[in-house]
């Protein structure tokens, strides 16, 4: 039971990234950008990932501004849903 609830109440992840595809009926394509410091040679390096978004309202268009939050599997690749559009 402790276990259980634990699970429940773990905080969820989010990332706020740009979106770059709206081809797709109910989905986006979003480029999460992060910074870290190479471990031996200290420069800062960027990443880019791109994390398919549930999108069930079809809002967003391509170049905006998102909050996306990690969710149960809701296709194979998509895990993800929009929660919020910055502009």
């Amino acid at each position: 039971n402790e276990i259980c609830y634990l699970i429940k109440n773990m905080p969820r992840k989010q990332r706020i990234g740009l979106v770059v595809s709206t081809n797709q009926n109910k989905t986006i394509v979003a480029n999460i950008q992060t910074r870290y410091q190479h471990p031996l040679y200290s420069k800062i390096m960027s990443k880019i990932k791109r994390y398919m978004v549930h999108d069930p309202n079809n809002l967003c268009i391509v170049g905006d501004k998102i909050l996306i939050e990690e969710t149960r599997p809701i296709s194979l690749n998509k895990y993800w849903i929009l929660k919020s559009i910055y502009k």
